[in-house]
């Protein structure tokens, strides 16, 4: 998994205390198998959450993803008992249908959304009219200036995760 928001995302994880896994779905990069529209794909972060319950047991434990993978890290992490927090990053909601998110309104955990505010998926501004009515435990912040990749402002993607873990609505699941 080399892309670069999931990566400074990962290293926020790691700068507030939290072990990170980063993985591809069946089928991209040298992952075996193929794509089966989200549904295969769901499996594929069951078996990631199983490895890092087994691997970490007693921690916390949270799911996410980026883009499309948003969408299915999201909903699974949702509906998971074990996965204490969510992270979304770069919600496709201008991808038609599939991407409905109002599921966030039921799933009772702390939610943190990073969006660029210029990304050709869903800008900021639509992102924030998507989900401004599922709940207080959805935090939205958008970045200025950021495309999808968050090209040219990597740093503050990472600045936004790593805040919302130490200090923020996130810092609450790291308390011993």
């Amino acid at each position: 998994m080399h892309t670069k928001a999931v990566y400074r995302a990962a290293q926020a994880l790691n700068d507030a205390g939290l072990a990170a896994l980063r993985f591809n779905f069946r089928g991209v990069g040298a992952s075996t198998g193929s794509y089966e529209e989200g549904v295969g794909e769901q499996d594929d972060v069951r078996a990631a959450l199983d490895w890092l319950e087994e691997g970490y047991p007693g921690l916390p434990i949270i799911a996410g993803g980026f883009s499309f993978g948003s969408m299915v890290g999201l909903s699974v992490g949702a509906e998971d008992e074990g996965v204490v927090g969510l992270v979304g990053l770069g919600l496709p909601v201008d991808r038609g249908e599939h991407y409905d998110f109002g599921f966030l309104a039921t799933a009772g955990k702390p939610v943190l959304v990073v969006q660029g505010e210029n990304d050709e998926f869903g800008s900021g501004e639509r992102v924030a009219a998507v989900i401004s009515g599922l709940g207080s435990h959805v935090t939205l912040v958008r970045v200025p200036g950021s495309d999808h990749y968050f090209t040219d402002r990597l740093d503050e993607l990472r600045s936004a995760v790593r805040g919302y873990f130490e200090s923020g609505p996130g810092a609450r699941l790291l308390a011993p």
